[in-house]
C-alpha cells in the first residue's frame, strides 16, 4: 500500500468535509478520509488498485452520473449512523491519460448531490468540479459523447454504453466496494 500524506498537508484538503483529487495518485494526496467515492462514469478503471492504495478502515463506494444522487443519500445515511460528521473524497477515476471530461463530470455531479442534501463543507478543489457539472449540466450527453473516453468506446461500436452513462440519476444502485464503521 502506497503511503499516505499526512492530513495536514495542503494536498489533503483536510479542513474540509467534501475534497476532489484525480486518479490513484489523487487518492495518496488526499491521504486518510472517511469515504473515498470513486468516479467512474464510463466503468474504465482497475478498482482493486483503489481499494490497494487506501487504509482498510477507508469506505469505498463508486460513482457515476446514473447513480449520484442514491450514492449522496448513502452518504448521508451513512453519517447519520456514524452519528458524526464524515470526512468524503470524490476521486475522478481519469483514466485517459490524466484528464477526462467526463469523469470530472461526473465528480461535479456527484458533489452537486451531496451539496443538495447538506453535506457542502466542499475544498475549492471540489467547488471548482461542482460548478463544472452545473454550468454544463444541460451538456452532459454531448460532452460525453465528444469526449475522449467516449468517442474511443463509440469507435469500439459501444455507443449505448455512453449514451446510457450520460443519463443523470437514471439509478438507484449503489455499488459499495468496502464498509467499515
Amino acid at each position: 500500500m502506497p503511503e499516505l500524506l499526512a492530513q495536514n498537508a495542503p494536498t489533503a484538503q483536510s479542513k474540509y468535509q467534501v475534497r476532489f483529487d484525480v486518479g490513484v495518485d489523487g487518492l495518496t494526496r488526499i491521504g486518510a478520509a472517511d469515504i473515498v467515492i470513486w468516479v467512474d462514469s464510463l466503468a474504465l478503471s482497475d478498482t482493486s488498485a483503489v481499494l490497494q492504495t487506501l487504509d482498510p478502515s477507508t469506505s469505498v463506494v463508486v460513482a457515476d452520473l446514473t447513480n449520484r444522487t442514491a450514492v449522496a443519500q448513502w452518504v448521508l445515511d451513512t453519517q447519520v449512523q456514524r452519528g458524526r460528521r464524515v470526512s468524503v473524497a470524490v476521486v475522478a477515476a481519469a483514466t485517459v491519460g490524466g484528464f477526462a471530461s467526463n469523469d470530472l463530470l461526473a465528480s461535479g455531479a456527484v458533489i452537486d448531490a451531496l451539496v443538495a442534501l447538506g453535506i457542502d463543507f466542499t475544498s475549492p478543489e471540489a467547488a471548482v468540479a461542482c460548478a463544472a457539472f452545473e454550468g454544463l449540466r444541460n451538456a452532459v450527453g454531448h460532452l460525453f459523447t465528444a469526449s475522449v473516453a467516449g468517442q474511443e468506446l463509440i469507435a469500439a461500436d459501444q455507443r449505448e454504453r455512453v449514451t446510457s452513462a450520460a443519463k443523470i440519476d437514471s439509478s438507484t444502485e449503489v455499488s459499495v466496494l468496502r464498509t467499515s464503521a
